[in-house]
C-alpha cells in the first residue's frame, strides 16, 4: 500500500485548516485590537518629538511599531490556529529552551542601559526574561495537570508540601534566580507575583505557599536594600525633589505631565512635556504622556478596557475544559493586569521606579510579539471554553 507522502497538518502537526477550526473568543480579540490600535496611536503622539530630536525622523518609532504591530497580529493569527494539545506537548520544551537562554545572556550577552539582559541573533534582539513570563506560566500550568491529585491530597501533608509546593517554587524559582544575576528587579517581581499566583489558582493548600512567599519578599527586599542601584531608586522614590537633576528627573517631569492634562487632557498631540522632558516618552512612561494629552478620563478609559481584556480572559480561564488551559489563560491575563498596574504605579511614583513597559502601549519589538502570542495562545484555548461566543 503507497503511503500519502502529505502532511496532514490537522491530524499530525495540530495546526487547524482553513474552515476546520471552531470560532474562538470575538470579545478578547476585539479589545486586544482596541488596545494595540490605540497603543500605536500614543506611540506616535508620545515619540514623535523625541524620535524628531534623536534620530531626524518623526516617524522614526511608529514605523518600527507598525511593522511589529503586522507582525504580532500575524503570529496571533498563527497561534490561535495550534491546537492546545500542541502548546501541552511543548510546554517542557519551552521551559528548557528558556533556562538556556537566560543562561546564555549571563555569558554572551550584550549590554544595553547598563544591563546585560539581551541577546543578538542576526539582526533580531531577544530578551530571555520576556519569555520566561510566558513559560514560567506554561510550566506550572503543565506540571499542576499531570500532578494536580498529588499537589491538592489534603490527606497527606508530605504530598501537599513536595507536591504543591516545593516542587511549583522550583520550577518558578529557578528561572527566577538566573534573572536576578541579570539584576532585572522589575521583571524578578513580575516572575514571582505572576508564578504565587499560578500556585494559589490551581488549589493547593496556601499554607506552605505562604512561608515561600515570605522568604521571597524578603529575598526581593534584601537585593533592593544591599545593592547600590535599588538603594539609589529606593532614596530617589522617597525623596524625588532632592534628585531633581540626576535619578528624580524622570518621577519628577512625569508627574508633572499627569498634572497638568487635568480632567480632560491638553488635547491628543498637544503634550509639552514630551519634547524630551519626560524620558522616555514612548516606553516606560507613555502613561504620563496619555494622561497629560487625554487627562484623567482617557487615563479611566485606558485602565477600563484594560480591565474589560483580563476579566474576559478570567470568564474563559474559568470555563476551560482542563486544568493546563485554565491556569495558562489565568496567567497569561494576570500577567497583563500585573504589568498595567506596576507601570501605573512606576509613573506616578506609588513605587519606586523599576523600568516597567505598559503592554501594547510601550515602543518596542520583542515584548509587543510575544504579548501577541500569547494571545493567540489563549484564542486557541477559548476555541474551547463552554462561554457564550
Amino acid at each position: 500500500m503507497k503511503q500519502n507522502k502529505f502532511i496532514n497538518f490537522e491530524k499530525d502537526v495540530g495546526i487547524f485548516i482553513r474552515g476546520k477550526a471552531p470560532p474562538f473568543d470575538f470579545s478578547f480579540l476585539a479589545l486586544t485590537g482596541i488596545l494595540a490600535l490605540f497603543g500605536s496611536i500614543m506611540v506616535f503622539s508620545a515619540g514623535a518629538a523625541y524620535a524628531e530630536f534623536r534620530y531626524g525622523d518623526e516617524y522614526f518609532f511608529i514605523k518600527r511599531q507598525i511593522v511589529w504591530l503586522l507582525l504580532g497580529f500575524a503570529v496571533m493569527l498563527i497561534a490561535s490556529r495550534i491546537k492546545p494539545e500542541v502548546y501541552f506537548k511543548i510546554t517542557p520544551i519551552l521551559y528548557a529552551v528558556t533556562i538556556c537562554l537566560l543562561i546564555l545572556v549571563l555569558a554572551i550577552g550584550f549590554v544595553g542601559n547598563g544591563a546585560q539582559r539581551w541577546i543578538s541573533i542576526g539582526p533580531i534582539t531577544i530578551q530571555p526574561s520576556e519569555i520566561a513570563k510566558m513559560t514560567i506560566v506554561m510550566m506550572l500550568a503543565y506540571y499542576f495537570s499531570r500532578n494536580e491529585k498529588l499537589a491538592l491530597d489534603k490527606r497527606n501533608a508530605k504530598n501537599k508540601f513536595l507536591y504543591g509546593t516545593l516542587i511549583p517554587c522550583l520550577i518558578m524559582g529557578f528561572p527566577i534566580i538566573l534573572v536576578m544575576l541579570q539584576k532585572h528587579l522589575s521583571c524578578i517581581i513580575i516572575l514571582g507575583v505572576i508564578g504565587l499566583l499560578v500556585i494559589v489558582a490551581s488549589g493547593i493548600d496556601t499554607k506552605y505557599i505562604s512561608m515561600f512567599s515570605l522568604v521571597g519578599v524578603m529575598g526581593v527586599a534584601s537585593l533592593a536594600l544591599f545593592t547600590d542601584y535599588t538603594k539609589d531608586r529606593i532614596m530617589v522614590w522617597r525623596d524625588p525633589e532632592s534628585y531633581k537633576l540626576t535619578g528624580g528627573w524622570q518621577t519628577l517631569q512625569g508627574l508633572m505631565a499627569i498634572g497638568s492634562g487635568g480632567l480632560f487632557g491638553l488635547g491628543f498631540g498637544k503634550s509639552l512635556l514630551k519634547f524630551c522632558y519626560v524620558s522616555e516618552p514612548a516606553n516606560d512612561m507613555i502613561f504620563a504622556i496619555l494622561c497629560e494629552e487625554l487627562g484623567f478620563v482617557g487615563a479611566v478609559i485606558t485602565i477600563i478596557i484594560f480591565s474589560l481584556l483580563v476579566i474576559r480572559g478570567y470568564t474563559i480561564s474559568l470555563r476551560a475544559r482542563n486544568v493546563y488551559e485554565r491556569l495558562v489563560i489565568f496567567g497569561v491575563c494576570t500577567k497583563i493586569a500585573v504589568q498595567v498596574l506596576l507601570n501605573i504605579a512606576v509613573v506616578t511614583n506609588t513605587i519606586p521606579n523599576t523600568g516597567i513597559s505598559l503592554p501594547f502601549f510601550s515602543y518596542g519589538g520583542s515584548s509587543l510579539i510575544m504579548l501577541f502570542f500569547e494571545i493567540g495562545m489563549l484564542l486557541s484555548f477559548s476555541r474551547y471554553a463552554r462561554i457564550t461566543k
